[in-house]
C-alpha cells in the first residue's frame, strides 16, 4: 500500500473551501487567524496524540467513521 500526501498549501486550500462552504466569513476568519498563532509545541501534541497509532490504524479508524454517517 502506498500513500500520496498532498502539499500543505494543497491541503489548507482545501481545508479553507470546506470551511467557507459550512461556515459564514466571520467564522471561517477566526479559525484562521486561530491557525496562524502557532500556540504551543504541535511536533510534541502530535508525537502525544498518535504515539501508538500507524498510518494503518489511523486509516482503519478514518475508514470506520466515514461508514457510520
Amino acid at each position: 500500500m502506498s500513500v500520496t500526501v498532498p502539499n500543505e498549501s494543497a491541503t489548507a486550500a482545501e481545508a479553507v473551501e470546506v470551511l467557507m462552504e459550512r461556515l459564514p466569513a466571520s467564522k471561517v476568519a477566526r479559525v484562521l487567524s486561530s491557525w496562524q498563532i502557532g500556540q504551543g509545541d504541535y511536533l510534541k501534541l502530535r508525537e502525544e496524540l498518535f504515539a501508538h497509532e500507524t498510518v494503518e490504524s489511523l486509516y482503519q479508524a478514518a475508514s470506520s467513521e466515514g461508514r457510520k454517517k
